[in-house]
């Protein structure tokens, strides 16, 4: 398990999705300028979701290596 935290910097609320191996799943809201904090394990992958006029949109999508480095991935 790894220790990861986001903050949302946006002015709205995000969804934020961490899905991992072995049924590994945590879906949290999380409010303008909140920093959330979880131990994820290694490889996972987070989703970070907004809302848009049409819906849901997904805005950034990050990847948990092993070395507790994060990887953004293009959304």
């Amino acid at each position: 398990m790894i220790d990861f935290s986001y903050q949302n910097k946006n002015t709205k609320m995000v969804v934020f999705r961490c899905i991992g191996p072995n049924n590994f799943f945590l879906e949290r809201v999380v409010f303008p300028l909140e920093t959330l904090s979880i131990k994820a394990p290694t490889e996972s992958r987070v989703e970070i979701w907004g809302n848009d006029f049409y819906g849901p949109i997904i805005e950034e999508r990050i990847r948990i290596n092993s070395s507790n480095e994060d990887i953004r991935l293009v959304a």
